[in-house]
């Protein structure tokens, strides 16, 4: 089966750091295709039993006519119903931390100009991308992400996966840093009894014995920690009978460091038996 991958995004995002992770994994790889094109690009690789072109990647991004990205989400619905295996993953960050990239790296944004001010086009981008954004199959929010930790989370993410495999990821977060773009569950635990205001439990983390010990000797932790499952246990298989590859939950904490991380950590071993692809990410905790 051929499989196909639309990689979108804002420019500053991380599109460029994704294409090349995929394509050191065999992928074959195309950037800044004009949408139009994607349709016959596909076409001869359907015909062909290469198998370099069974796993096709494609870089789109706003420097195509409107219609033709909004075209783009129709267009995936027919190749999936003629056989290809195919999503769209789209990533972005936010203004700042784009704003902040390009000031870094002085490149010049690709819908910048014209009396067009850096800030106006970011919006512009997303206002363009929004079909895309709006049917992808994963998401990703790189504003806290190093190079190295995006190509990371490609290669287990989208590398990996077989046919009707869900990819799970259990993300914990720190409100005060603000909420992942990229979840489709967000789950609060401010309400829980919070190690930090214990002065031996302050520069411990959720994975460390005593912060465990803490939490687990509350009873509203395992009510909520039930909960969670009950409510997991009961949508996951809507993913699944949705053909649907990617679930990202996030679950977050005043700073990320304690409640949210042992909750994470408490579902993943849950929830691993049952899906082997599996992924922890700690959004607030030193790499």
């Amino acid at each position: 089966m051929i499989r196909l991958v639309v990689v979108s995004g804002l420019s500053g995002s991380g599109k460029s750091v994704a294409l090349n992770m995929l394509e050191d994994l065999g992928w074959y790889c195309i950037d800044n295709i004009p949408a139009g094109l994607v349709q016959g690009l596909v076409a001869p690789s359907v015909q062909t039993e290469e198998p370099i072109y069974r796993r096709l990647a494609v870089g789109l991004d706003a420097r195509n006519r409107p219609d033709d990205l909004a075209s783009i989400p129709a267009l995936i619905t027919d190749l999936t119903k003629a056989g290809l295996r195919c999503e769209i993953l789209y990533l972005h960050a936010e203004n700042e931390v784009l704003l902040r990239r390009y000031g870094e790296t002085r490149r010049r944004h690709p819908l910048a100009g014209a009396g067009r001010s850096l800030a106006d086009a970011i919006a512009e981008e997303r206002r363009l991308l929004h079909p895309l954004i709006d049917s992808a199959d994963l998401v990703i929010d790189t504003s806290r992400m190093s190079v190295h930790e995006l190509r990371d989370l490609i290669g287990q993410r989208v590398e990996p996966q077989g046919p009707g495999r869900l990819s799970i990821l259990f993300e914990s977060f720190g409100f005060k840093h603000g909420t992942p773009g990229d979840a489709d569950f967000v789950f609060d635990t401010r309400t829980l009894p919070n190690p930090y205001w214990e002065p031996t439990l302050q520069a411990l983390t959720g994975r460390d014995g005593p912060v465990i010990a803490f939490l687990e000797a509350s009873p509203q932790v395992h009510r909520m920690a039930d909960d969670l499952v009950r409510f997991l246990d009961g949508r996951i298989p809507d993913y699944e009978a949705a053909n649907r590859g990617y679930l990202t939950v996030a679950i977050g904490c005043t700073g990320g460091q304690h409640r949210s991380v042992y909750l994470v950590e408490r579902l993943a071993a849950q929830f691993r038996q049952r899906y082997p692809q599996l992924l922890v990410r700690h959004n607030a905790l030193p790499k």
